[in-house]
């Protein structure tokens, strides 16, 4: 049996774009919530939809699923309780190039979805590309152990010290700002101290290593 390759992982800018939600159940409502939280624009197709998911800022037909509508969209989730109906989702997508998930179905799936842990802007996701989904919530609950507020705040930094830099034409080496991170920042920042982590932050990415951005 052929081995299969890994997944590609990227991150969908999904804001004002068109996103189809097969199914109307609690599966669907936690895809619906992932993909509004996404910007996504979600229309939502299912015979029968859960009170919470209509009152969801998303247009609802109350009908079933109608072959190839899914080339309307850029993205769709397929999760009723009929493999049959997932199947054809799936299908349509493959015919018109729209990408699909099947909820529990990796075989009828062009993308799955990870395991999510968010901090603030700081997002860390956890896949097995559809393998063991328990596994992979659970290694994410482990590394939830780990991350903190502190780390959104070190982030806010970062990006902060960087946009500034860029404004001024200059970029600091990959190596300086793995200085920077391995320098203690994280500790000053967890113990409320945070302008004494930028002021380190800026001591470490020394100004002649900073040179003129050519890009």
């Amino acid at each position: 049996m052929p081995v299969e390759p890994p997944a590609y992982p990227v991150n969908l800018l999904l804001r004002d774009r068109p996103v189809l939600v097969v199914g109307g159940g609690a599966v669907a409502a936690s895809k619906v919530d992932g993909l509004l939280a996404a910007g996504a624009v979600v229309t939502v197709v299912a015979p029968h939809v859960d009170g919470g998911l209509a009152e969801r800022p998303v247009a609802v037909e109350r009908r079933p699923y109608e072959r190839g509508e899914v080339a309307a969209y850029r993205l769709a989730v397929a999760c009723t309780d009929d493999p049959a109906v997932n199947r054809a989702v799936f299908e349509d997508g493959e015919a018109a190039g729209v990408w699909v998930n099947a909820a529990d179905d990796p075989a009828h799936c062009s993308y799955t979805l990870p395991a999510r842990l968010e901090r603030g802007r700081l997002l860390v996701t956890v896949s097995t590309s559809g393998r063991s989904p328990a596994f992979t919530a659970w290694l994410r609950d482990q590394l939830a152990e780990h991350l903190g507020p502190e780390h959104d705040a070190l982030l806010d930094l970062l990006a902060a010290t960087r946009e500034d830099l860029l404004a001024e034409g200059r970029a600091v080496p990959a190596a300086s700002w793995r200085r920077a991170l391995d320098s203690g920042m994280l500790d000053l920042i967890r113990s409320g101290r945070t302008a004494e982590a930028k002021a380190v932050l800026m001591r470490t990415l020394r100004p002649d290593e900073i040179a003129p951005d050519r890009r």
